[in-house]
Parts: structure tokens; sequence; C-alpha cells
């Protein structure tokens, strides 16, 4: 057992902040942790340094974002008329397809050393899906799982209903983990007409908001999404 095992995970807040920047502040992070496990590689086991965690939330303003293993045909809308929207684009460098990212949605992006806690990536995936999934459930909104989809999906039992409120895509370099997840609250569900979101074709997207027919208080929801998150993957965090 790695007596440096650490669950501490500092808790960043970055508010609405452009995708460019947070992608830089996540990769800084991301880096920063990788450097620590290139050093340990040289030291004796009792010399190891502990690596650091970080969970970060925040807004971005309208954007869409392709992974890595995505098709730019998902953009329906041309790359032009971007613009016209208020909207910017970006090929990024995690898994899975396209998505957006906007006002009223929570982003969250674990920068995490997975020796910390646990090392299955697929345990990570399904972990960050819970915390969602109990999320809404404090909001009375049942959510689930569609089998060979990631993300957390309503009516999960119908085909014809089911509608997603939470999309994921990470990126995994010897266990440490960057990008995550996206919440809806009180997104502007128009911006998903302009694309195939994660190219899935035959399901809709929801929100919080749409759910309830309310606009929610986004700090409340956050609130309850960190305290789950903690929970679940035992974190102890500061801020």
């Amino acid at each position: 057992m790695n007596s440096n095992l650490n669950k501490r995970t500092t808790f960043i807040d970055l508010g609405l902040i452009d995708y460019q920047q947070a992608w830089d502040y996540q990769t800084d992070l991301f880096n920063k942790i990788l450097a620590v496990k290139s050093e340990n590689r040289n030291r004796p086991n009792n010399e190891q340094l502990a690596t650091n965690n970080y969970l970060v939330f925040c807004e971005h303003p309208h954007v869409y974002t392709l992974g890595k293993s995505g098709d730019e045909k998902n953009l329906i809308i041309p790359g032009t008329d971007l613009a016209s929207i208020g909207a910017s684009f970006y090929n990024i460098n995690r898994g899975g397809d396209i998505t957006y990212h906007g006002p009223g949605q929570i982003v969250v992006y674990p920068i995490v050393d997975l020796e910390n806690f646990f090392t299955d990536i697929h345990q990570y995936m399904r972990t960050l899906e819970e915390a969602v999934i109990q999320t809404l459930n404090e909001f009375n909104i049942e959510a689930g799982r569609i089998k060979g989809l990631t993300g957390v999906w309503l009516d999960v039992e119908n085909p014809i209903k089911s509608r997603k409120i939470c999309a994921m895509g990470v990126k995994t370099s010897r266990w440490v983990t960057m990008h995550g997840l996206a919440l809806n609250v009180n997104t502007d569900l128009s911006y998903f007409n302009n694309i195939v979101p994660c190219g899935i074709s035959d399901k809709a997207v929801t929100s919080i908001e749409k759910e309830l027919n309310s606009t929610q208080d986004l700090q409340q929801v956050k609130k309850i999404l960190k305290g789950k998150l903690a929970s679940l993957f035992e974190m102890q965090l500061t801020e």
C-alpha cells in the first residue's frame, strides 16, 4: 500500500471562464502532477512525494468542443457562422465526440491522481456518473445510465423518451485525469441544435431547469454536486 496515498483535494471554482483559459489551467495542473510522478520514479519508496489532486468547477461562454475520436461533421452549423451565435469551437484532447458548453451549465474538471483513489478508469467514469445521479435525486429527478453510452440520462428504459442531462469526456495519462463532465442546469438547450451531441443523433438533451420548469440556483446545485463527488471519492476537500 502506498503510504503517500493522498486524498486531500483542492477545490477551485473558476466561475465563468473562457474555454481556452480553463483548458490551459487544467493542463498546467495535470502536467505538474505528472512531473511529480516522474520524479518519484528516481526516488526510493521511503522518499516518494505525494501527488496533489484538484476538483475544478466552472462555467464557459458558448463553446463547442470535439474530442479526439469525434467527427467534425457532427458540428452542423458552418464554422463561419459560429461568431453569429457568439460561440467558439475547439478540437481537444479528451475522449468522446462533440459537445456544447455554455452559461448555466456546471462543468467539472477533476485533475486527480487516481493512484490516490483507485486505478480503474471504468470505475472512475461510473463514479462521476453516480455523483450526478445522486445530485439529481436531490431534486426528485430520477436519472441513470444507458448501456454502451457514457453520461447521465433520464427515462433510461424508454428509448424514445430518453434524454441526456450530463455529458462526460476525459483524458488520462499514468492515472492522472483531466477534462470531466458537464451538467445542464439552466442551460440554453437551443445551442445543442447546432451539433449532433456526442455523435448520438436519436437522443434529446435536457436540463434541470427544463425538467422542473423553473430556473435553478446554480450555486446550490454546485454545492450538492461538490458534496456528492467528495463523498463518493472519499476526497478530503480544501478550498
